[in-house]
């Protein structure tokens, strides 16, 4: 379906893609009080790794979803 060069474009363009819109959702959300006064910069690397975790996991649900339609042309 696509070249190996083709696929890992598409996967760097998911991954960043998906970050971003987590990081974006995440930002949205009110955790301030989670989290004890004067420790920011800790919380926001926190939040950021938070937010890696949970887009690559969605970029790799959809980048496998992806791959597993294009595999469905070897059923038949």
């Amino acid at each position: 379906m696509f070249s190996v060069g083709q696929m890992a474009l598409i996967s760097i363009f998911s991954h960043l893609f998906f970050i971003y819109m987590t990081w974006r959702l995440v930002m949205a959300l009110n955790i301030d009080y989670i989290f004890k006064k004067g420790r920011a910069g800790e919380a926001r690397v926190f939040l950021l790794f938070l937010t890696i975790v949970i887009g690559a996991g969605v970029s790799r649900f959809f980048l496998e979803v992806l791959q597993w339609s294009g595999d469905l042309t070897y059923l038949f």
